[in-house]
């Protein structure tokens, strides 16, 4: 490629080199393979040869080999690396390369160069902005860099000729061209500008993700050879041997009673899975086995349509716990490498800005199944940087079942419902939305930004007939003036345990919790549990079944917990006391109520109450949604068939979120303030779509409108991005011996191998705070890194309780948050 070599990289254990051009072309496979899985392998061939080409130039291969040793700091030429790190421009020169040739050749030529040209520019930081909020055109300077800043002249001096012609003819080739059919396609009828334009980004992070993947799979495959040997690299087990385990396993399952119900909700989904790739909905009560169901569908439906991967999306870490359990149970039966199959990946451990090593540690969703939470999805999609960006490409061609969908935030829907039909319509994707308590998603306004949901796309054919088959509980709507107290919550819970010997009480908060678990450990006779997200995965998995051995004996067993065990989670209570919520949340709450109706022919007590104590001001979603739930209980309360006499069923469900999504319709579009790192008042669907503002700014200083294709201010989209109101850190904690064990090895492994598997396993021994915790924290230094530079962040032994997990304080008995 070059009349010389240069180096790309060069390993620290044993100095060998990875030259540019070895670098060069396996990015280009890579990045042309995973773009192929939408027809552009061509684009991310092209993009992957030249996104480096720029560490051909004199400037840049003075600082690596000053870097790496290889030039004496006595020699003339050598240079301070460490000054020098980052400031070499390496990737402007290749997009300059294709901006030159292609920019100015009419409009669609525009296009292409645009998007390949700005992947390639941006492969470092992550995507830029075309136009910034303050009105500069980004793009543009960029493509306009001097040459004495780029070296552009030199390093294609340096490219010999045969490359030079390849490149040209790629470039001009009908194969690139035809590329723009792809773009074409985005476009449906009921389009409108924004939503069409907000889709053409997404295409353009689509192209940016083969490229980011492709570049950190080769050098990481390169720095670190025995980690190499961990990646499955697409090689999956065959969906027919994965199927087969799955049907086994049904067998077992005695089809009488409860369980009928739910075979019949397996075979629908078994006999579904032969329809074409699209957009579905598994409408299913909770407690009717949603969880194996709906993988029957996705395993037959990748097996039938040859897809790469099945993709379970979940809001809450606490669902993966159990459930990747449970089906790593069915499917790994002979696996002997951890995560071969099944793929858990939910905590992040890793900082926002990773170093070469953190890159190595960072998943790709390289497996057959991965069990990930919307968090994870929502910032592959959108999210700042390159380390959740490079997992995009992954979503095509694969069953993504969004479990318990209606916890999707509220600010992202405009975003999600756009993403989801991008993904079923244009990357040959299935998406299944999966709840008992389906969103109206299909309702929004404007229509551009809805999602398309007809009756043939519906698995069940008759979930009214479910929800009537699937009772199991009865509502108690026990609200009063005033609320309840702790007190006396613990004295109906003592009432309850009287006429039967489970109960749970779900609270919105984790200091509510502890306040009403306290009160309750005073009940004599009766084993007392709490359960909170500031417990790990480990410690709440053996709580729950602690739980599950107590209610399986019949003991006088309380469980005192926040939402997190309303969804996925398999357990069922005599009865339960929930604390006003959102009606989706109560309806969640009463599946963990005579679940697999062993009461029958009683019914399970669901006690709906408002507290005295707890404090929600600042919990937006669950205020709003205490409010809506107490129109609708009004309303059932003066007119029950309005609702066919059933609070839990379809008619209540659809007009709460009548209700839920008419408030807040003006919330979906993602706004930001002035205080904002955009500095005003927008949303993130304009500033990623039309980009109007930043237009009209840009308009006003220059007196005429940009002359680009695109003009979306991604990265200060991007940085902007949080699918949580605020973004939460990973936190290794020391619960047992085996947290202890793991932090202790992580702190002394020096192997990137060995440290790769550390962090898998430290998931289950891991918390996510928030910054204003961990910045607590930090001041009490409860915190240390596991080793100068990971980044990787740990608990100390104090802060961590093994009644309420993760503390403000230092445990000494029993402590409690200060949040």
């Amino acid at each position: 490629m070059f009349d010389k070599e240069y180096i790309a990289h060069r390993r620290e254990n044993d100095s060998k080199i990875q030259s540019l051009t070895s670098h060069l072309k396996e990015v280009s496979k890579k990045a042309g393979e995973f773009a192929s899985k939408i027809g552009l392998k061509e684009w991310g061939e092209i993009i992957g040869l030249l996104h480096d080409v720029g560490k051909a130039s004199g400037k840049f291969e003075q600082y690596i080999k000053s870097a790496t040793g290889l030039i004496n700091p006595d020699e003339d030429d050598y240079v301070n690396a460490v000054k020098e790190k980052g400031k070499i421009d390496h990737s402007t020169s290749g997009a300059q390369i294709i901006f030159k040739e292609l920019f100015a050749e009419g409009a669609e030529k525009a296009i292409i160069a645009q998007i390949l040209s700005l992947c390639v520019a941006s492969h470092h930081s992550g995507l830029i902005d075309c136009i910034s909020p303050n009105g500069i055109n980004f793009y543009l300077k960029r493509m306009n860099k001097s040459d004495e800043k780029i070296y552009l002249e030199e390093v294609v001096k340096k490219i010999n000729v045969s490359t030079k012609k390849y490149i040209k003819e790629i470039l001009r080739s009908q194969e690139l061209s035809r590329g723009i059919s792809i773009f074409k396609k985005l476009k449906v009828d009921y389009d409108s500008k924004e939503t069409l334009i907000f889709k053409y980004g997404l295409l353009v992070r689509f192209i940016f993700s083969c490229l980011i993947d492709a570049d950190r799979l080769s050098t990481a495959d390169f720095e670190h050879p025995r980690l190499a040997r961990l990646r499955n690299n697409t090689f999956y087990k065959d969906w027919t041997i994965l199927t087969k385990r799955l049907e086994n396993n049904l067998k077992k399952f005695n089809p009488t009673g409860i369980n009928a119900i739910r075979q019949k909700i397996s075979q629908e989904c078994r006999n579904f899975s032969n329809m074409p790739k699209g957009l579905y909905q598994l409408t299913v009560p909770t407690g009717g086995g949603k969880t194996f169901s709906s993988l029957r569908f996705a395993l037959n439906h990748a097996e039938a349509h040859k897809m790469h991967r099945i993709i379970y999306v979940l809001p809450f870490t606490t669902i993966i716990d159990q459930n990747a359990e449970e089906i790593r149970k069915v499917l790994e039966l002979d696996n002997k490498v951890s995560n071969r199959i099944i793929l858990e990946h939910h905590s992040n451990l890793m900082p926002e800005r990773e170093t070469s090593r953190q890159k190595v540690l960072s998943e790709n969703w390289d497996a057959p199944v991965v069990l990930t939470t919307s968090v994870q999805v929502l910032e592959a999609l959108f999210a700042s940087g390159t380390r959740g960006a490079r997992r995009m490409h992954q979503l095509a061609n694969t069953v993504i079942i969004f479990d318990e969908v209606q916890a999707m935030p509220i600010k992202c829907i405009h975003m999600f419902n756009t993403a989801i039909n991008f993904l079923v319509n244009n990357c040959s994707s299935t998406v299944v939305l999966c709840t008992a308590t389906q969103p109206l998603l299909d309702r929004i306004e404007p229509k551009s930004r809805a999602l398309m949901v007809a009756k043939e796309q519906q698995i069940m054919p008759d979930s009214r007939q479910l929800f009537a088959d699937l009772k199991r509980v009865e509502i108690f709507d026990k609200r009063k003036a005033g609320g309840w107290t702790n007190i006396e919550v613990k004295d109906l819970v003592e009432k309850k345990l009287k006429e039967i010997s489970s109960v749970l009480v779900i609270v919105n908060t984790k200091k509510s919790a502890q306040q009403v678990y306290m009160q309750c450990k005073r009940i004599k006779d009766a084993e007392t549990h709490h359960l909170s997200t500031y417990m790990c995965p480990a410690h709440r998995l053996e709580v729950l079944d602690k739980v599950k051995e107590l209610l399986e004996k019949k003991e006088q067993v309380i469980c005192v917990s926040t939402q997190l065990i309303e969804a996925g989670i398999d357990i069922s209570f005599g009865s339960v006391i929930r604390f006003l919520a959102g009606l989706d949340s109560i309806v969640q709450a009463a599946g963990r109520c005579n679940r697999h109706n062993e009461l029958d022919p009683k019914l399970g007590k669901v006690i709906i109450i408002n507290s005295a104590e707890e404090s929600i001001d600042k919990l937006e979603d669950i205020r709003i949604g205490q409010e809506k739930t107490e129109r609708i209980l009004d309303e059932f309360k003066s007119n029950p068939e309005n609702f066919k006499n059933d609070l839990l069923g379809p008619e209540a469900m659809e007009q709460y979120y009548q209700y839920y999504f008419f408030q807040r319709k003006d919330k979906m579009n993602y706004p930001v303030n002035a205080e904002s790192k955009v500095g005003r008042n927008d949303n993130l669907f304009n500033l990623l779509s039309i980009n109007t503002l930043s237009i009209e700014e840009y308009a006003r200083i220059n007196g005429k409108s940009p002359e680009i294709p695109f003009k979306q201010a991604f990265m200060s989209a991007a940085k902007v991005f949080q699918s949580i109101e605020t973004a939460t850190r990973g936190v290794i904690v020391p619960y047992r011996e085996k947290g202890k064990k793991i932090i202790n090895e992580l702190c002394s492994v020096k192997e990137l191998e060995k440290q790769y598997k550390l962090i898998s396993k430290a998931q289950r021994y891991s918390v996510n705070v928030f910054p204003d915790v961990l910045g607590k924290l930090q001041k009490q230094n409860a915190i240390f890194e596991a080793q100068k530079g990971s980044g990787v962040l740990c608990l100390n032994e104090r802060h961590y309780s093994d009644k309420f997990g993760l503390s403000l304080t230092q445990v000494n008995g029993e402590v409690f948050l200060n949040a």
